[in-house]
């Protein structure tokens, strides 16, 4: 067994605060001779010094550049959060993001003057619509959550002017925890309904939820036990039949791009997520994008301004009577929408092949885990695996401790304790952009604590060990928080 180590654990670099390395007296920078003097007026207003630390240029340059060392990210390794697709993007779509006719390009330009952003998202647009399988798209949304948000005001205008009350969501314990929240923040009230011992819906479980206060159903495809809905039709057709809306979580887009038709598999509206999904980096606070793609019976209620194409000119058109109104300022976070529109170009049909490799190394890490780790579903899984810590619970070692052994490994941990109807879960996405060497040296980090978990589980219960700060304490860290540094 290859025993190497990705070679980024235990990095330990010591860096004071900056006051502690400051001195007063030094100084970084030089200001050009003030020549016109302080008016009065400005000498009034002109407040305490600020306390800021003394420090040469270097001094601040090194300072920052070892705070950077102590960050993991899908530049140092591989970064396997279940639920999240972080996956590594491009670095070319960043640099065509920052071109100076995008960066420069203000928001509140007259459309004359910004043709090139609108065809941009005009297309941007479309290109989703096709590769989702629906009519129309908006997007303005910040975020997926917010991508929920939108599309459940969309489905109760709809109602709204059918004339109908409907007030109900049905929500599976599958799906993200964003899901029932947004739908309560919407106004509606949440139905919550069982997956069965496949992991799955069943229609059955629909059926009986299902009556003419019901809007529609909420699910995730694929769920957050990384398992394909196969009853989605099915299920599509009972709520359809009583008169609700189904709506698609698709966060999970990942394993299904250019693969699944959502239309045809009897979704009313769906969110992506372009900054997991389609080339925005995840995570570091944002900006994100979850734009909204809906079926025709849907589109009058999309938000405003939607962008038309007259001729070869592109505008904004605000006279949309049935819109929801407009959910974000301007029009959304645009630099991300580049970087999604780019890696569109730039992939083409290979949008389908990413979605296999993402599969096909989720399922290897499946099959390669199972003797370590408890699989609580059986049977091939889709774009991300969930485990769970049944094999080790009886030597008193945690998914908490495995994750936090792998800290040691030189790994990011997955994502753990979600989604919550398995005991102890351990969530692992791989994504395509991992290669089958950076893998196996996953693999067999996972067996060694595993190992270790039945030979000697006491040193499982104090790790990370060779990080700059080690096991904190985590309860007390929630109870009792130090914020004041």
């Amino acid at each position: 067994m290859n025993t190497k180590t990705p070679g980024i654990n235990g990095l330990k670099i010591d860096e004071p605060l900056l006051w502690e390395r400051g001195r007063k007296g030094k100084i970084g920078f030089s200001l050009p001779r003030q020549e016109v003097p302080h008016s009065e007026a400005a000498k009034k207003l002109t407040g305490p010094v600020p306390d800021l630390p003394g420090l040469s240029e270097p001094e601040v340059v090194r300072h920052y550049t070892r705070l950077s060392q102590w960050n993991y990210g899908l530049d140092t390794g591989l970064y396997p959060l279940g639920s999240c697709t972080m996956k590594y993007n491009p670095k070319t779509h960043e640099v065509q993001a920052q071109r100076p006719g995008f960066v420069r390009s203000h928001p509140l330009l007259d459309p004359a003057l910004a043709q090139g952003p609108l065809q941009l998202m005009y297309e941007l647009e479309r290109l989703l619509g096709e590769i989702t399988g629906m009519d129309a798209a908006t997007l303005q949304p910040a975020a997926g959550a917010h991508g929920e948000y939108t599309g459940l005001h969309m489905m109760y205008a709809f109602y709204q002017e059918k004339g109908q009350d409907r007030r109900k969501i049905i929500i599976p314990d599958t799906a993200h925890g964003t899901n029932p929240a947004t739908a309560t923040m919407c106004g509606f009230k949440t139905v919550p309904i069982p997956s069965n011992d496949r992991g799955i819906l069943s229609p059955e479980t629909v059926e009986a939820a299902m009556d003419d206060e019901v809007a529609g159903i909420m699910v995730t495809n694929p769920n957050t036990l990384g398992l394909f809905e196969s009853n989605i039709q099915k299920i599509a057709a009972i709520v359809h039949r009583k008169g609700g809306l189904v709506y698609c979580d698709g966060a999970n887009f990942n394993a299904l791009m250019g693969i699944a038709d959502m239309a045809r598999s009897g979704i009313d509206l769906l969110h992506l997520n372009l900054h997991k999904t389609f080339s925005a980096p995840h995570g570091g606070g944002g900006p994100g994008s979850g734009p909204v793609c809906v079926r025709q019976l849907l589109e009058p209620f999309l938000p405003r301004p939607r962008i038309v194409k007259n001729g070869d000119r592109f505008t904004l058109c605000e006279d949309l009577p049935l819109s929801i109104g407009r959910v974000h300022s301007f029009f959304g976070n645009f630099s991300v929408m580049v970087k999604a529109y780019c890696y569109i170009l730039s992939m083409g049909r290979n949008l389908e092949r990413a979605s296999e490799m993402a599969v096909l190394n989720a399922n290897y890490l499946r099959c390669r885990l199972e003797p370590s780790l408890h699989l609580p579903f059986q049977g091939p899984c889709m774009h991300e695996c969930v485990f769970s810590d049944a094999k080790q619970r009886d030597q008193g070692v945690s998914t908490l401790d495995m994750a936090k052994a792998l800290i040691d490994e030189g790994f990011h941990p997955p994502t753990i304790y979600f989604p919550l109807v398995v005991e102890g879960a351990m969530m692992v996405e791989p994504t395509e952009t991992e290669c089958k060497e950076e893998l196996d040296q996953f693999v067999e980090a996972v067996q060694r604590i595993a190992e270790m978990a039945q030979t000697a589980p006491d040193k499982l219960h104090s790790a990370p060990q060779r990080t700059k700060v080690t096991r904190l304490d985590e309860i007390g860290a929630a109870r009792k928080p130090h914020l004041t540094g």
